[in-house]
């Protein structure tokens, strides 16, 4: 039996910890805090927030109908809610509490927030905030650190990159902590439409056009959930005028409005720019992108089918392929086909890009045996005997 050959992770020592005390953030430019009006001395700040979450907000009703079309667990599990200190994030949090407390959620909340070590004493102070927040709620708070800048400088990722593999490896090593079956985020329709017009100015076919998925298998095979609910129809808006409603100072991150980095500037130059031609260019986008992600799912759904009948592997990854009914499949389902081959042995797509694809598209149509396409990574295609071969190479001495 082959297995599916991972790409190494947890490979930067995080520091996970849960979380019980609560310590005051002495950060005053960015400090957001919640506000508690004065009560008198039997009634403790926790007391009051939840005196208010007892009546179902507007937010936490326009939530909940996404649960059942995501298939989404309403009793009985553990979900982890990646809380970044943001509006965003802390909408969620404060809606998912809300709905488990007027018992149409049943389920266990674990808060989960990773410093990224990025901004100094205002991560620090970020990560004290969010663990006050859970203490007020009564959630457990699990807190992870790295330091990713030094990840980055290693790895030759950009510093995005970077911090959401490591913000993702602490989300899953969390998750698996806790027995979580679901892990959530809070990306908004606005976080939507940069990542699809991001995916368009880098090129991209109908899987980056798309976007992201409201849920999706954390990893290839993994039975944990990464789930979004927010992504269908909440706007950046709608979520800090939760947080202002509910007498919350969510936490503010410069890093926000840095436009040293193209997602920022995306955000806060071409959107801006697009909805002079459509007002509602967010929302617009948005439904193309859901139209896009159909039309993919058909299509991989067909490339997996292809590829099955060519490894002849009964769904599991197979470092050969035949030939023959990739020659006669058409070239947007043979394409798809050799990216899924190619996923499911290295584990992801890093550092393949279209040009890879179609190399190898050429072996396959080579009347010629013996042929080889060397791939980043020590890796060669080779054509003998009818099929594709994936093969390490030996290192240069």
């Amino acid at each position: 039996m082959l297995c599916v050959k991972r790409k190494q992770t947890f490979r930067w020592k995080i520091d996970v910890r849960i979380e019980a005390d609560s310590r005051p953030d002495s950060s005053n430019h960015s400090r957001r805090m919640i506000k508690t009006r004065k009560t008198n001395s039997r009634t403790s700040p926790r007391e009051h927030l939840l005196e208010s979450n007892f009546k179902l907000s507007g937010f936490a009703r326009r939530l909940l109908p996404q649960w059942r079309p995501l298939d989404l667990p309403l009793s009985k599990a553990t979900v982890v809610v990646a809380v970044s200190g943001g509006a965003d994030s802390v909408a969620l949090l404060l809606a998912l509490d809300q709905l488990v407390r007027v018992g149409k959620l049943s389920t266990r909340l674990v808060i989960a927030h990773f410093n990224h070590q990025l901004r100094g004493k205002a991560s620090d102070a970020d990560a004290r905030w969010v663990r006050s927040l859970g203490k007020q709620l009564g959630c457990p708070v699990v807190v992870g650190r790295a330091q990713v800048a030094k990840r980055a400088a290693k790895t030759g990722d950009n510093l995005e990159q970077a911090a959401r593999l490591a913000r993702y490896e602490f989300l899953e090593k969390t998750a698996k902590s806790v027995k979580a079956s679901i892990l959530i985020t809070a990306h908004t329709m606005d976080d939507q439409a940069e990542t699809v017009l991001l995916n368009l100015l880098r090129g991209s076919g109908t899987e980056g056009l798309g976007g992201m998925k409201a849920v999706r298998p954390m990893r290839l095979g993994s039975k944990l959930l990464l789930a979004r609910p927010l992504l269908s129809w909440a706007r950046r808006a709608d979520t800090e005028k939760f947080c202002r409603e509910r007498g919350i100072e969510y936490r503010l991150d410069e890093m926000n409005t840095d436009e040293s980095f193209t997602r920022v500037r995306v955000r806060r130059q071409l959107l801006p720019l697009m909805q002079t031609f459509n007002p509602n260019f967010v929302e617009t986008l948005t439904r193309t992108s859901d139209i896009l992600r159909e039309d993919n799912q058909s299509l991989e759904t067909g490339a997996a089918r292809l590829l099955d009948l060519s490894s002849n592997a009964n769904g599991r990854p197979s470092t050969s392929l035949q030939i023959d009914l990739l020659i006669l499949a058409s070239p947007s389902l043979r394409r798809r086909a050799l990216r899924l081959w190619l996923a499911g042995i290295r584990g992801d797509l890093r550092r393949l890009d279209r040009s890879h694809i179609l190399a190898i598209e050429k072996l396959v149509k080579s009347s010629k045996s013996g042929r080889l396409i060397e791939l980043p990574g020590g890796v060669a295609i080779v054509r003998a005997g009818g099929r594709l071969h994936y093969r390490k190479q030996a290192a240069a001495e």
